[in-house]
């Protein structure tokens, strides 16, 4: 079906809809047609500004991720720092839509967010060499800990089972040694990771 030639509703509140029929529905329930009843419009409506569910899809993980772009981006001062003040709100927008989450396996946030992965790798005062490091170490520990975190509050599974503690001394002992909840551990994470860079 061809798009409309003038649009009826925004981009962005198209978005807004579909996001909030994902959050509700999941991946699999998100149709064009649920999204365009949400708006209180047809579904070719929709057409205007996207070919169809697989855009949408694209641009609702575009959209968690702008979500944590923080605003007031400052170009000086400890990078590393600013750089986990980004990754924990990347990993809060993701967890804000467990359901959504999964999305970020198939659109990939370098290629939805190039242009600040740029911003970044030019303010990391290390060798060329090891910035990729940085990057990949990074994504690596925010995006799984935010996948683990969304899959875990979507299903209703605990990332950590239970356990006889008597079979699993270590692991037992490893628990009560800590008091950090999950955010907190992705950051000490996060801090032990950037500084041994």
């Amino acid at each position: 079906m061809g798009r409309p030639s003038n649009p009826i509703i925004s981009k962005e509140r198209v978005v807004r809809a579909a996001l909030e029929v994902l959050d509700d529905k999941g991946i699999e329930g998100l149709t064009v047609q649920l999204v365009a009843r949400k708006l209180g419009v047809k579904a070719p409506s929709l057409y205007y500004h996207f070919k169809g569910k697989s855009e949408m899809l694209e641009e609702i993980a575009r959209t968690i991720q702008v979500e944590a772009i923080i605003p007031n981006l400052r170009t000086e001062g400890d990078w590393r720092e600013q750089l986990i003040e980004l990754a924990v709100a990347v990993r809060a927008s993701i967890m804000r839509h467990p359901k959504a989450a999964p999305l970020l396996l198939r659109f990939f946030p370098r290629h939805l967010m190039l242009q600040y992965y740029e911003f970044w790798v030019n303010r990391y005062d290390i060798p060329p060499a090891r910035r990729m490091l940085v990057i990949e170490g990074v994504e690596k520990l925010t995006y799984g800990s935010a996948l683990m975190g969304a899959m875990s509050r979507a299903t209703g599974i605990p990332p950590m089972p239970d356990f006889d503690e008597t079979e699993f001394p270590y692991m037992a002992e490893a628990m009560k040694a800590s008091s950090l909840n999950d955010d907190e551990v992705f950051v000490e994470t996060l801090k032990v990771f950037l500084y041994a860079c």
